[in-house]
């Protein structure tokens, strides 16, 4: 199934989407990878919709990735006598660590690492930031606040600290079991929620030992500052703009979804734009204007991905939702201007020989006029150097390694292969030029491009590119 676009479309799986028919029907609106958000999905339902998933790519014969979306720390107030409370601008309202029902003065806040960790001046948004505290005073087992908007609170509400850094982990109990669980199951990519600092994704690299991609969700101030840092450290990033909304000001969001997405794309790591998309389109047939146009700024700005949260999971109209943002995408990408606005975002190349054979690649092939940059891929490495480059030439990755193909579907540009193994170069020209001309990228007369590393599966090793033809037999012609 050929995709007439570059961008990629995550779509979340859940109860509007779960059985294998719908998620199908999903693949082929344009959804290349699904995920699975384990803050709703328990061991039993992750296994299940990863075996559909997989009979739905048997039966496509196209690579289809899988996010497993783990909860990360959900931070939430205790409960009330009443349910829920009114408080006024002002007053004092206290948090601690009393286990007795809350009231209009304080509730108890169940997690001793905030306690310890929060200091006076430090603000506190409940619920979304319907309520806003700020810190007064406080010691190891209350902190006193003043409410500085807001005028209610009820029970199990969530906790955003905006100002405060927690000295535990991004990884929780239940994250290390649904790591564990997801892991056996070989999902492809995990993205791990309320990153901090780098040092948050060591315990995850360690759990998973390379079976599956780490793809960290920027949605704290904390992680922004560091951003650099965590990119480097990150198989992919993901702006998710619903929490980072919350903790910063909802004006400087559209400029930090840039500064992540340009960096991103700097070190050659893909980037993912998330939430609220096409919100709407959870009760409505149709997007708002306001919509379309935020999906495809994501898209000229040149992010790897775009993702589906409820719009797919629990809306009324998932499918319409993926064929919608496919529409846009493939109409942002034919607009003569979107070449020369990512032409313009282009990174220079790192001084190394992937990088070297990937500019020569894309610039040959645009000067050319090449039907196609074929680009043999074992571990990843290649792939991902090429679609950093964001040549207007299509792309078609092929690998012997289902998983490296899988992974890679999230990337920018990439459609992906499995095939098997090239035995030497002569062979693995003549399989790019047959693969090429099946996928209906390129046709007999015409020329593509190789790139891969010689010797062949070697790891990172792009060092080779060729210009080839295709004869009348569909292979390659000297």
């Amino acid at each position: 199934m050929k995709r007439n676009r570059r961008v990629k479309i995550l779509a979340t799986l859940g109860p509007a989407s779960s059985s294998e028919e719908m998620i199908k029907h999903l693949h082929e609106a344009g959804a290349d990878v699904f995920r699975i958000n384990m803050s709703h999905a328990d061991h039993d339902l992750m296994r299940e919709l990863v075996q559909r998933i997989r009979n739905v790519e048997a039966a496509v014969g196209r690579p289809i990735g899988i996010l497993a979306d783990l909860q990360g720390p959900k931070l939430r107030v205790g409960k009330f006598a009443e349910g829920k409370v009114s408080l006024e601008i002002g007053q004092t309202f206290t948090l601690d660590d009393s286990s007795e029902p809350g009231d209009n003065t304080r509730v108890q806040l169940p997690h001793p690492e905030i306690l310890e960790a929060v200091e006076v001046g430090h603000r506190l948004l409940i619920d979304d930031g319907r309520l806003q505290l700020v810190c007064t005073s406080t010691d190891k087992h209350h902190i006193a606040c003043r409410v500085v908007a807001g005028d209610k609170i009820s029970d199990r509400k969530g906790v955003s600290l905006p100002d405060t850094t927690l000295a535990t982990g991004a990884l929780t109990e239940k994250d290390r079991r649904d790591l564990d669980a997801v892991l056996a199951e070989n999902v492809d990519w995990v993205a791990l929620s309320f990153i901090q600092r780098p040092d948050d994704l060591a315990e995850a690299r360690k759990i998973a030992r390379g079976r599956a991609w780490l793809l960290s969700k920027i949605e704290k101030p904390q992680a922004v500052e560091r951003l650099d840092e965590i990119i480097e450290l990150s198989d992919a990033i993901m702006v998710a703009r619903g929490d980072l909304g919350v903790e910063m000001p909802l004006e400087a969001v559209p400029g930090i979804q840039k500064r992540i997405t340009r960096a991103a794309r700097r070190a050659g790591k893909p980037v993912v734009v998330a939430t609220q998309m096409l919100e709407s389109m959870i009760t409505a047939p149709v997007p708002t204007r306001a919509e379309v146009s935020d999906v495809s700024i994501a898209v000229y700005e040149g992010a790897d991905a775009v993702m589906l949260s409820a719009e797919s999971a629990a809306g009324q109209y998932p499918v319409e939702a993926v064929s919608m943002m496919d529409r846009i995408a493939q109409q942002v990408e034919k607009d003569p201007l979107y070449p020369g606005i990512i032409f313009a975002q282009r990174p220079a190349p790192e001084p190394t020989g992937a990088d070297a054979v990937s500019l020569a690649a894309r610039q040959m092939a645009e000067t050319l006029g090449v039907s196609v940059i074929v680009t043999y891929t074992a571990t990843g490495t290649t792939g991902l150097r090429t679609a950093r480059e964001r040549p207007q030439i299509p792309i078609l990755a092929l690998s012997p390694v289902p998983a490296t193909a899988r992974r890679l579907s999230l990337v920018w540009g990439l459609q992906c292969v499995v095939t098997e193994d090239a035995q030497d170069l002569d062979d693995m020209v003549d399989r790019a030029c047959r693969i090429a001309v099946e996928q209906g990228y390129a046709k007999a007369g015409e020329r593509l491009i190789v790139t891969a590393g010689v010797p062949l599966r070697t790891p990172g090793a792009t060092n080779m590119l060729r210009i080839a033809y295709i004869g009348s037999d569909g292979l390659s012609a000297v």
